[in-house]
């Protein structure tokens, strides 16, 4: 994919990604997720972003330039990974939540042993990013290089009638922002869930 189509603002970034492929190599073979869901995140102005309070070492990568893998650490259990968007020096990120399995669905299911199924692979950010193998060495992997150990696969932008916006999921700060976007009607779409001190509500 190329870089300047993510470097304009976050929600038409995140909009364009839906559809795209995230290609990875693992040790079992090559991985390939359609994405079906994802959320935005800005700098200074989204309190709910890393990088609200300014740049870290750990932030660093959501500062660009665009089109490199943000993966971090959640919990104390599990990875999860964005793509770096806007203009360099800018922050913003795209956090990858859900895809449709396009490889191999036996490698998918070797890697993944406990989904019951094949819609369940990379429903979740943390599922996706254990399925495409992520983990702290791809930080900052530039995903438009077709040499990266993972790829962003250009796809024609999703028909906008099937695109869907809603608040995004388990965030407290800033929980009004319809900054999810998904595909309506692909099983693989995580359920909605507030964050803690958020109103609950239904999209």
């Amino acid at each position: 994919m190329d870089r300047d189509e993510l470097a304009g603002d976050v929600l038409v970034a995140a909009v364009r990604l839906l559809g795209c492929t995230v290609e990875a190599d693992t040790p079992e073979g090559t991985v390939a997720v359609r994405l079906v869901e994802v959320e935005a995140y800005r700098g200074a102005d989204d309190p709910a972003s890393h990088s609200f309070r300014g740049r870290t070492a750990r932030n660093g990568v959501m500062f660009g330039p665009a089109g490199h893998l943000y993966v971090y650490f959640v919990y104390g259990m599990h990875f999860c990974a964005n793509i770096s968007c806007l203009e360099d020096g800018e922050a913003g990120a795209v956090l990858l939540r859900a895809g449709e399995v396009e490889s191999d669905l036996a490698v998918a299911h070797a890697r993944r042993p406990t989904a019951r199924r094949s819609a369940d692979l990379a429903r979740g950010p943390a599922r996706l990013a254990s399925l495409l193998g992520f983990g702290r060495e791809h930080n900052g992997v530039d995903v438009t290089d077709p040499g990266s150990p993972v790829r962003l696969l250009a796809a024609p932008p999703i028909d906008p009638a099937l695109v869907r916006s809603g608040p995004r999921v388990g965030v407290a700060a800033a929980h009004d922002l319809p900054w999810r976007f998904w595909v309506a009607g692909s099983a693989a779409v995580s359920q909605y869930r507030p964050g803690r001190n958020a109103p609950v509500g239904r999209l």
